[in-house]
């Protein structure tokens, strides 16, 4: 081997060792579930606060923050929020505090989780331990975890979906649940278009909270998300209706069933594509009236940002998942 052909081959060798070290290296950086997960059951290690409880408060938090213009946007690994001045202590004058024991002395929240000899917001371990700290002090159990929950936020939906967010991710053992799909088969006989915001007559005057996607009666409703059951039951406009919470503060809601599929109650977890009833005409009147319009599923979903819950447009949802759905369908 010739020095040139050497110095060409050892090129080659470090350009190919440093592209997949370097291809390595992103691929573990833009995975931030793994990088949450870590911290979860780094936390839960030391604190016994089970990890899909520590999930559920940072992915209930991320929720809130993305959608309200009095919190700072997320833009770290673990997205509790706890303002600087019940970091600090609410009578500590210096809101830029990172001394663990002037914290403690002033009975702040924050604590060093990572083990640098500061407690600091910036640091996302200190962050998550100091909330689990606090829970703590209530107990590691299902229901005082609830009432350190209530203590903190002062609010039951709050609660309520923190902990359908646990029961969630315990079930399976995992965070990245982000998949979505059409609510009914792609290979149905069904057509839709934007319709929220219509004026509707029936029951006063109010307006089309959703999209109503028509299509043959008894056609199969699916879950759109991984979520779980909230209200399932009769509602005089929705007729048999049910609603479904998924990990982003999302409400779905499908109304005008002919029935529900066996198996599903209240609370009942389900999953992207999992059957939950059927296409139907019901509503508009006392439970059991049916007949009043063609046929279809109506659609709506409903924000809530820890303070109120509104209805929004599902339109470009359904589109979006629809198309991903057929790109998805298309590489099996």
């Amino acid at each position: 081997m010739t020095v040139r052909t050497f110095l060409i081959f050892g090129t080659l060798v470090f350009f190919f060792s440093s592209f997949f070290s370097a291809r390595d290296v992103c691929a573990a950086e833009s995975n931030p579930y793994e990088e949450r997960m870590k911290l979860y059951k780094k936390v839960e290690t030391v604190t016994h606060i089970p990890w899909y409880y520590l999930a559920a408060i940072d992915q209930y938090e991320r929720n809130v923050r993305m959608v309200r213009r009095d919190l700072p946007k997320p833009d770290r690994a673990i997205s509790i929020y706890i303002p600087p001045e019940v970091w600090v202590g609410l009578t500590n004058p210096n809101l830029e505090e990172e001394d663990p024991a002037i914290i403690q002395f002033f009975q702040g929240m924050g604590v060093d989780g990572d083990g640098d000899g500061k407690a600091s917001l910036k640091s996302d371990e200190d962050v998550l331990y100091a909330f689990a700290n606090y829970l703590l002090s209530y107990g590691v159990d299902h229901d005082n975890i609830k009432i350190g929950l209530w203590n903190y936020y002062h609010r039951d939906r709050t609660v309520g979906s923190i902990a359908s967010y646990a029961k969630i991710y315990r079930h399976f053992g995992r965070i990245d649940l982000d998949t979505n799909v059409f609510p009914v088969p792609l290979n149905s006989n069904h057509s839709y278009r934007s319709t929220w915001g219509d004026a509707r007559g029936w029951g006063g005057r109010r307006i089309h909270e959703g999209t109503d996607i028509f299509a043959d009666y008894g056609v199969p409703v699916r879950a759109t998300s991984y979520g779980i059951v909230e209200i399932k039951g009769w509602n005089k406009y929705g007729g048999w209706r049910i609603g479904i919470r998924d990990i982003n503060n999302n409400y779905h809601y499908y109304a005008h069933l002919s029935g529900f599929a066996k198996g599903i109650e209240k609370g009942k977890i389900v999953e992207p594509g999992m059957v939950i009833g059927g296409v139907g005409s019901s509503g508009y009147g006392p439970p059991g009236t049916s007949g009043k319009f063609p046929p279809h599923l109506h659609y709506g979903m409903y924000k809530d940002n820890g303070k109120t819950e509104w209805s929004f447009d599902p339109y470009p949802h359904l589109v979006k998942w629809k198309r991903m759905e057929r790109a998805s369908l298309k590489k099996k």
